[in-house]
Parts: C-alpha cells; sequence; structure tokens
C-alpha cells in the first residue's frame, strides 16, 4: 500500500506546486550520535494532520526509510536497519517541519535521502548525508627501533584507528619540510566500516632527527598530531668504528702503563743515586775527621 502510495506521488510530482526545502550542503552526522534531516514546506492554507503525507526514502534505491500518513507512522515498508531508529517531529508537522531524526547514525546510513511531502498538493527534495567518525590519537613507532647506524633506512609508522573517512596525513621532518611524497597509506575497515588507517614513511637515517605524523579528517578537520625524535640511544656505531675505538682505548692503556713502568724506573733510579751519593758524602766526611785526628796527635 505504501509503495503503491509512493508510486503515486511521483506519478504525479510534475504537478507539484508545493515547496519543499532541504540543505543545499550535505549534512554531516558523527557515527553513533543523532543527525537531524531538515526538511521543511510551505502550504497556504490549514490542514489536516490526518490529510497529510510525509515520506522519506533512499533516492537510488527508492526504498524506505520512514513513512507517514492519515495522523500516524506508516512503518511497514520500512527497510529494516533503519527500525527503532527514525522518527518525525509530530508537534511540528502543522509548522511545515517534516524533518526526520535519525538516532545512532552508522557508517552504512551515508547517501542521498529523499523528502516527499503530500498536503492536496505534491513536493520533494534530496538532501546528502555524509558521515563522520574521530580517529584515535595517532601513534608513530620506529622499525626496526634498535641496532640502528647513521645511513639506515628505517620506516617510520603512524597508526590511528576507528574512523571515517579516509584522512589525509601530513609527515614533516623537524625544520617543516613536507615529507609526504615519500609515504604509503592503507585502510582497513572494520565490521561497522571504521578505518585503521596506517600511514609509513621511509627515511634514511640521521641522528637526533623528528619526524611527525598529522591526521586530518575532511569532515572534522584536523584530528591528531604525533611525533618520534631518534636520538643517539637509537643508533648503533658501525662494527668498523667500534673496533676502532676499542682499539685506541687498548693502545692508550698501554701508553699509560709504559709511561707509568718508565716513571717508577726513573724514579728508583733517582732514590738510588741519591742514596749513593749520600753515602759518598757521609764516607768523605769520615775520612776527613780522621785525617783532622791524626794531624791534632801529631
Amino acid at each position: 500500500m505504501l509503495s503503491l502510495l509512493l508510486s503515486v506521488m511521483l506519478a504525479m510530482q510534475a504537478m507539484a506546486v508545493m515547496e519543499v526545502y532541504v540543505p543545499e550542503q550535505p549534512v554531516v552526522a558523527q557515527h553513533g550520535m543523532e543527525a537531524t534531516l531538515n526538511c521543511s514546506f510551505s502550504h497556504n492554507n490549514p490542514f489536516n494532520l490526518s490529510d497529510m503525507s510525509v515520506f522519506w526514502q533512499l533516492t537510488d534505491t527508492k526504498r524506505s526509510v520512514h513513512g507517514y500518513s492519515g495522523g500516524h507512522d506508516k512503518l511497514v515498508d520500512q527497510v529494516e536497519r533503519f527500525a527503532n531508529r527514525t522518527s518525525l517531529f509530530p508537534t511540528q508537522l502543522g509548522l511545515g517541519n517534516a524533518s526526520l531524526l535519525l538516532r545512532r547514525v552508522v557508517v552504512a546510513d551515508e547517501g542521498s535521502y529523499t523528502c516527499f511531502v503530500r498536503v492536496q498538493d505534491y513536493g520533494s527534495a534530496a538532501l546528502l548525508l555524509l558521515v563522520a567518525a574521530p580517529y584515535s590519537k595517532p601513534v608513530v613507532t620506529l622499525e626496526p627501533e634498535s641496532n640502528l647506524r647513521p645511513g639506515d633506512e628505517v620506516a617510520l609508522h603512524c597508526v590511528a584507528y576507528d574512523g571515517y573517512p579516509e584522512a589525509s596525513v601530513i609527515w614533516q621532518d623537524g625544520s617543516g619540510r613536507n615529507l609526504t611524497d615519500n609515504i604509503t597509506t592503507s585502510l582497513v575497515a572494520n565490521e561497522e566500516g571504521l578505518f585503521t588507517m596506517t600511514s609509513v614513511l621511509t627515511v634514511l637515517l640521521e641522528p637526533n632527527s623528528t619526524y611527525s605524523c598529522r591526521l586530518i579528517n575532511p569532515l572534522l578537520g584536523d584530528e591528531g598530531y604525533a611525533f618520534v625524535t631518534i636520538t643517539g640511544q637509537n643508533i648503533a656505531f658501525p662494527p668498523v668504528a667500534l673496533w676502532v675505538t676499542v682499539g685506541l682505548a687498548v693502545c692508550l692503556l698501554v701508553l699509560l702503563i709504559a709511561l707509568a713502568a718508565v716513571c717508577r724506573r726513573k724514579i728508583k733510579e733517582s732514590c738510588e743515586e741519591a742514596r749513593r751519593e749520600a753515602e759518598e758524602a757521609k764516607e768523605l766526611e769520615e775520612e776527613e775527621s780522621k785525617t783532622a785526628m791524626t794531624l791534632l796527635k801529631s
């Protein structure tokens, strides 16, 4: 019955004189929240709600989203996934408000909706509903994370979860230089249609360098920012440099030991020489004393 009535309304649409108004710009609804699809109409003469019909349908498939006729909702032909999620504003119908309230919005709700209104005359208009879901805060990781050497090629992974639609990713280095041309991005949808987004930037490793990842949702704007700084802790010495360092340390140790031995020998020789000089002086003094005593006795 509802399908027949819609067919009659479509057939008579060419004769419509009623003005029906919907937003020209797309309606953006957040995933899991409510969305109001605004639809209003103008009617010069007073009317009874029992004489009024309002039908919302999917523009592409013509399937029913919500129906109202004879003063009551008509949901027999309603698409199953809209069950218990739609309603009109009954107290405002007489004021020309035929808007549809859509609860618990999901990604599958995205698309074009047509609002049909009949009060003696007919009118219709279509609007576009877009669904948006904020991404989680992005996280940047380094692969590999250790045993890195300057000049190595490393992959920086920027990951964010449960967002919609596909976001733009901007990579920059510490000086603000845009590196986005060097990235690869992948999307994986879950059962709700929400994306896990992974962006990979490949760079040649430089010590003490910073890289940032910025996520921009085209419907919600700038959503997240994360960065990673590669310090000396992530970087290992190359094998050649390591052996050179060890060799220099060993040479320095040997040199210090040799220097200590030379100094010890020099000190020992100086001490022995001083002892000999002291003994010779003592012997000379005793000899002179003996000579003086002999002269006195004479």
